[in-house]
């Protein structure tokens, strides 16, 4: 724990992306082996929230390259990180850093393979998908998701890197869906989640942005050769696909998965994307939940 964390907070930006919500709390570390995380397989909810002293800090989000800018993949890439914190509420150990090359820097969310607590039905290596549902994304024109890259230089070991995004966390999809603005994005998301996969899409993975931007977060579920889709993105259900969407099944059909998912999916995993977005494109409209059981929980 920091003796002096506030040295690390900075005035809230003017910058329209990040006034309407630029803090979040975290618990600093000075050694990432503190964290609880790393080598235990005895977790509960105070290595997540509390430090040695049972308290948070004030992040105060300060970044010169921002999600949406063209840069950010290449600082995720190649920049400094260094661990400031664990993200608060999350299952596995997911930490916030800050990336640095040269006068560039950003905060991202750094979640390494060390960090992830097994599952039954998942293999280790969640932050694989995380990476692929990055790529899925980009490749289908949607760039929902932030930008991740893998590290497998970073402090604790293979893991992803993801830009953090300056959001509006008081919203999430249950308070932003009724807005038409956002219709566009939602529809390209729910078309996104079934062609991924996507077993946990609550509605607290729908962020907004201060600039009225939609991203959707917390991928590692996905791309299960089951499917197994759980969202709560089931509006649209008996709507015809729109136009972009259409063209977006169409694209990815004809140029096939990026190459990068040939380091990060198995073949069979493969196979089942280019299916699920194959039936989705001949069905020609968002499928219904008829067993009324596809959905996450808790829904935030």
């Amino acid at each position: 724990m920091s003796d002096s964390p506030d040295d690390r907070q900075v005035p809230p930006s003017d910058d329209a992306d990040v006034q309407e919500a630029d803090w979040v709390e975290v618990e600093w570390l000075d050694d990432i082996g503190d964290s609880g995380f790393f080598g235990s397989d005895d977790l509960d909810d105070d290595d997540l929230l509390e430090d040695s002293d049972g308290e948070t800090v004030v992040f105060t989000y300060d970044a010169t390259v921002r999600p949406g800018d063209d840069r950010m993949a290449e600082l995720l890439r190649t920049g400094d990180v260094e661990v400031l914190g664990i993200m608060p509420w999350s299952s596995n150990g997911a930490y916030l850093v800050d990336v640095r090359s040269g006068d560039d820097h950003a905060p991202a969310v750094y979640k390494p393979e060390s960090g992830e607590q097994p599952l039954w039905d998942f293999p280790g290596g969640l932050w694989r998908r995380e990476v692929a549902a990055y790529d899925l994304s980009a490749a289908m024109g949607f760039d929902l998701v932030p930008p991740t890259v893998t590290r497998l230089d970073a402090p604790d070991g293979p893991g992803s890197l993801q830009a953090f995004v300056p959001a509006q966390f008081e919203h999430h999809y249950f308070t932003l869906r009724d807005d038409p603005t956002h219709g566009t994005a939602f529809r390209q998301l729910c078309a996104f989640d079934l062609v991924a996969n996507s077993t946990d899409r609550k509605g607290g993975h729908c962020l907004v942005d201060g600039a009225g931007r939609v991203w959707a977060i917390d991928n590692g579920l996905t791309f299960h050769v089951e499917f197994k889709v759980r969202t709560v993105l089931w509006d649209f259900a008996g709507e015809p696909l729109p136009g972009d969407v259409a063209e977006a099944l169409e694209r990815l059909l004809d140029g096939g998965l990026p190459r990068s998912f040939d380091d990060l999916l198995d073949v069979h995993e493969r196979e089942a994307t280019l299916h699920r977005a194959q039936a989705l494109l001949s069905t020609a409209q968002f499928p219904h939940d008829h067993t009324g059981r596809r959905y996450p929980w808790p829904l935030v």
